[in-house]
């Protein structure tokens, strides 16, 4: 399988291939001052059988809606049981404004390079069109996200189990999980998949509510990680983390956040199947509006009402069975919908590697939606195995967090912004307060590569030293 690499005029070219002239509709200039045409790369897509470039920022909205209103919401309320109220809502507040900057930077650095399809693009583009950094790319993408699936697979089978009362082995569950989000993944284009994503976020903003509803109903939470009701005495909250709070259940909190506020991972192939890319921000300003309440709000109800006996996610801390089974029932939706996303995103990557500038790769032909199945079974496959295999997924999420976030969420765009400003970093106030903020996105970056990777490794020791989950075991995963 040969490597492809984006050239410069929105075309992809093996790495021998000799480029065409450049496009002359002027939309947008590369830093080689070649004219790249947004309107061109539209109407040549739209020559296809299969559009991709069809989205509008209303669908847009909705896609990065599905993707972020997640289970991950609701294991905030440890991380607040951890940190605190000072140090959590501090950190949620920073991670927050972190990700509109770097987003926007982003987008900027998109239309300054229109051809960028995906993460691996972007990568290829920001250090200094290097084959190498396209390859390392691809290799965290895909990481990342078959490592993502595989936790929604885990995360599906938890959810039957509950609602099930274990009635078949979990095992089952999870390859039913599989076979679903085969299934669902099954459309190209994420047009389509924008509107499972209008239910997933629904669903999961229904989940969210039921939960405050009974959290705040019942008379006390049930279950803990660290004792049960009342064995650490009435719940409470606190400024500042507990006496006895360890470093590395600190850092792995701090992970837990900025796991959630950190998906700028499929934001490029988000806007490379947008009809008006220089939309984008508009989707995004949805999207910021929505986390900003959801992120911070309902974490800091449940962790009123729970204190330090919070679990992640918080569902588990519901003492009455039919509250924990009547909230978590609806996240089944999102946890299927967001699967498909990542899928889809990693299949794309893996899709026109294998099929390059065939006529296949865009057209209804037995042979492209054949590789497309394929491939989509592929990831689905090996993400189960890692659902089965991994002893404990929120660990591994905090591994992810330290690992391919650092590069992601911060360092990237960081450069970005370097290659877009360098030699004007300094001209004016506002430039200058933005490099510094940029350089401050560098230094979270390496922080979380250096000592966020060394506590989600250590956490994972723990869990290795002690009692462990069995590979493709039978065991109640129930919550």
């Amino acid at each position: 399988m040969s490597a492809i690499y984006p050239d410069d005029k929105g075309a992809t070219l093996y790495p021998d291939e000799k480029q065409e002239p450049a496009l002359s509709y002027g939309d947008a200039t590369d830093s080689d001052g070649e004219h790249v045409s947004i309107t061109a790369l539209v109407a040549e897509d739209h020559s296809h059988d299969i559009k991709l470039r069809t989205m509008s920022w209303q669908k847009a909205a909705w896609l990065l809606c599905g993707d972020q209103v997640c289970l991950a919401i609701m294991a905030q309320t440890w991380s607040l049981s951890v940190l605190g109220w000072v140090p959590g809502i501090i950190t949620m507040v920073v991670a927050g404004i972190l990700f509109w900057i770097t987003s926007i930077t982003m987008h900027k650095f998109i239309m300054k390079h229109p051809q960028i399809k995906d993460i691996c693009d972007f990568g290829y583009y920001v250090f200094g069109k290097s084959r190498i950094a396209y390859e390392f790319t691809g290799f965290m993408l895909l990481a990342n996200n078959i490592l993502l699936i595989g936790f929604h697979v885990l995360t599906g089978a938890k959810v039957i189990n509950t609602l099930s009362d274990h009635s078949l082995c979990t095992v089952v569950f999870s390859v039913i999980v599989t076979l679903m989000g085969i299934v669902m993944s099954m459309p190209r284009t994420l047009n389509h998949v924008s509107f499972m994503s209008m239910f997933s976020a629904a669903c999961m903003g229904l989940a969210i509510l039921l939960f405050l509803i009974f959290a705040g109903i019942e008379d006390a939470p049930l279950y803990g990680y660290n004792g049960d009701y009342p064995t650490l005495g009435p719940v409470k909250t606190y400024a500042f983390p507990p006496e006895g709070t360890t470093w590395v259940a600190c850092m792995n909190a701090v992970l837990n956040i900025t796991f959630l506020w950190v998906p700028q991972i499929l934001f490029p192939t988000f806007i490379s199947e947008m009809e008006k890319p220089q939309d984008f921000p508009k989707a995004l300003a949805v999207l910021a509006g929505i986390s900003v309440f959801l992120f911070i709000v309902p974490p800091a109800i449940g962790f009123r009402y729970l204190g330090q006996y919070s679990t992640a996610p918080a569902f588990g801390s519901l003492g009455v069975t039919s509250y924990k089974k009547g909230s978590f029932a609806f996240v089944i939706v999102p946890t299927l919908v967001i699967g498909v996303i990542y899928a889809n995103v990693s299949a794309k990557f893996l899709y026109f590697r294998i099929m390059g500038k065939s006529r296949h790769a865009h057209s209804n032909t037995v042979i492209g939606w054949g590789v497309w199945a394929a491939v989509m079974a592929g990831i689905w496959a090996i993400a189960f195995i890692f659902s089965e295999v991994v002893p404990s997924m929120g660990d591994f999420l905090s591994l992810l967090g330290a690992t391919f976030d650092s590069f992601f969420g911060f360092i990237y765009f960081a450069v970005a912004y370097w290659q877009l400003y360098k030699g004007n970093l300094f001209n004016g106030a506002g430039r200058s307060v933005m490099t510094v903020v940029h350089v401050f996105v560098m230094i979270c970056g390496l922080f979380l590569l250096g000592p966020g990777l060394y506590a989600a490794v250590k956490a994972i020791i723990a869990d290795y030293s002690g009692s462990t989950r069995p590979a493709f075991s039978c065991a109640n995963l129930a919550i």
